[in-house]
């Protein structure tokens, strides 16, 4: 009974407090190890009570309902309902929710944020970008790791960039500081990975070279621009081929156990295949015939998500 009492004691003080100072100082994992406070901004309406926790422990929760925003440092967390627990640094999000910093922004339907790590995880019509590159992506759960700098994710999953489009099982998404501001410097994708760039030299808007395997990794230089391609794994790439005077000359098709992409200023500048190597070139009569493409070729500009 005394238990039940102090439970009930607890729960009503942490009921009363002002909106401003719902919150946990929470130890930072940067250099300076300062403390972030978790503030409640706005909500329209708070309730709590308690929930049947592991053995039967009766555990109190609070929830803020109704245009939800909340500040936790330079990250802003808005949904449509949030619950906290007492003693947990995890916060459980529901309904429009948006979570965001000067680099990354990634929204969903239901998710939870760790204030301690600043990281959480997200699902239903998950959308993101990364506001510094122009990169925009869409799956169905998502997870980020803003301290690692690292975003994933998770069921048919999709990652668009000015003139690219990478698609797979799942992708994971590396940023660094560039010219203080974090980019993408390195992308991954796994399982029926394919990558689909965009044809420059090509006036039709269908003209995209392409490469497929069951992994690929691509990483970026200062100007997200491709650097460099390595798929692994029944890789196959389809290319087309330009003479020295920029005028075509036909398309190339190339399969392989690992096909390694270089590229110069964003352009295609050397091939390496390993492992049972098998190539053929198509005519120039066939740039455009979409018999040639490769097997899961599918340009998804109208998915791509849009960002106020």
């Amino acid at each position: 009974m005394n238990n039940a009492r102090q439970l009930i004691t607890k729960t009503a003080r942490w009921l009363m407090l002002p909106l401003a100072l719902w919150g946990t100082l929470l130890t930072d994992n940067t250099a300076s190890a300062e403390k972030k406070k978790t503030v409640l901004e706005h909500a329209d309406r708070i309730e709590g009570g308690e929930t049947a926790g592991p053995a039967g422990a009766s555990i109190p929760y609070r929830s803020a309902i109704g245009n939800v925003k909340f500040l936790h440092g330079e990250t802003v967390l808005e949904c449509d309902r949030a619950t906290d627990w007492p003693e947990s640094e995890r916060i459980d999000l529901d309904g429009r929710i948006i979570i965001r910093n000067r680099t990354l922004e990634t929204r969903g339907n239901q998710g939870v944020y760790d204030t301690r790590r600043e990281s959480g995880e997200l699902s239903g019509n998950v959308r993101g970008r990364v506001s510094a590159d122009s990169l925009t992506a869409k799956a169905a759960r998502a997870r980020f790791d803003l301290n690692g700098n690292e975003l994933w994710l998770f069921g048919d999953a999709v990652v668009w960039q000015p003139g690219r489009q990478l698609s797979g099982d799942s992708i994971r998404v590396h940023l660094r500081e560039i010219d203080g501001r974090k980019r993408a410097d390195e992308i991954e994708v796994r399982g029926r990975a394919f990558l689909a760039v965009r044809d420059t030299l090509s006036p039709s808007p269908l003209s995209y070279d392409q490469l497929s395997a069951r992994r690929l990794l691509s990483r970026l230089d200062s100007r997200s621009r491709l650097n460099s391609v390595t798929a692994t794994g029944k890789a196959q790439s389809l290319y087309r081929l330009y003479d020295e005077r920029n005028q075509p000359s036909g398309v190339n098709y190339t399969s392989g156990a690992k096909i390694r992409m270089y590229f110069a200023e964003g352009k295609l500048s050397r091939i390496l295949v390993t492992g049972n190597p098998l190539g053929k070139e198509y005519p120039n009569s066939m740039r455009e015939n979409r018999d040639i493409d490769l097997p899961g070729f599918r340009l998804r500009d109208k998915e791509k998500p849009v960002f106020e």
